[in-house]
């Protein structure tokens, strides 16, 4: 009866190193699925999010309107919002300079638009990290067991094909499992950072919205602002 060499066969019967390596790509492997289909269903939903908030801003008159529109805890806006609506009331008495306050609010958009791409990069950073090595320890797995199959032979003073070959077969098993984690790893990463790309685009295009509704209300406020009354000294007192 010939020898099994079917995968399942041949990681049952591999050197406990090499079945650790092909033990520790097949987790990579199930890990790579695991996040395309996580940050998939994730990036989804925030970025169809994201472009209802933006139209709620468009279509927003002042900064009380978008809150009114924008108050469920969930929406990034709401948090914008509740940044500029600080920012405004801790400048209120120095609302003249405008060109001071839109930089500060900016400021404090910008802080969130950083920790907002922190937020949506989380989980990917792994499947780079998977598809740099992955082919390394496979490449690893396979050096090991090719080197216990010489030895092997060494002590057994057999040179068949048929005793060097299962073993040969199983390290070469470890090369092929980092090639099959490796490259579903990169196109995923590559995927996933486009659909990033996207979402923290519209997050800008929200802090445009955003200071666009800014600058208008400042606008008005300078508009409505009661002239200086001018005290005109009469003949008299000069």
């Amino acid at each position: 009866m010939g020898v099994s060499l079917s995968p399942w066969q041949m990681f049952l019967t591999a050197e406990p190193v090499v079945k650790f390596v092909m033990t520790l790509l097949a987790l990579g492997f199930v890990t790579v699925w695991v996040i395309l289909i996580s940050k998939t269903i994730e990036l989804s939903r925030l970025r169809r999010r994201l472009m209802a908030e933006d139209k709620i801003l468009n279509a927003s008159h002042n900064m009380d309107d978008a809150f009114q529109h924008l108050e469920d805890e969930d929406y990034l806006g709401h948090g914008m919002i509740l940044a500029v609506k600080a920012e405004q009331e801790r400048s209120r008495d120095i609302t003249a300079d405008r060109d001071g306050v839109k930089e500060r609010v900016i400021l404090h958009l910008e802080r969130i638009e950083a920790a907002e791409a922190r937020a949506l990069n989380k989980g990917t950073g792994i499947l780079a990290t998977i598809g740099a090595t992955a082919p390394f320890i496979g490449l690893f797995g396979t050096v090991w067991g090719i080197m216990r199959s010489f030895t092997g032979i060494a002590a057994s003073h057999a040179t068949s094909l048929a005793v060097v070959a299962p073993g040969i077969a199983e390290a070469l098993l470890a090369t092929a499992m980092g090639l099959v984690a490796a490259i579903p790893a990169v196109i995923v990463y590559n995927h996933l950072s486009r659909e990033t790309m996207q979402c923290r685009a519209h997050v800008a295009d929200l802090t445009s919205g955003l200071m666009r509704i800014v600058s208008r209300d400042l606008s008005r406020q300078a508009l409505n602002a009661p002239a200086p009354v001018l005290q005109l000294r009469s003949a008299a007192d000069a």
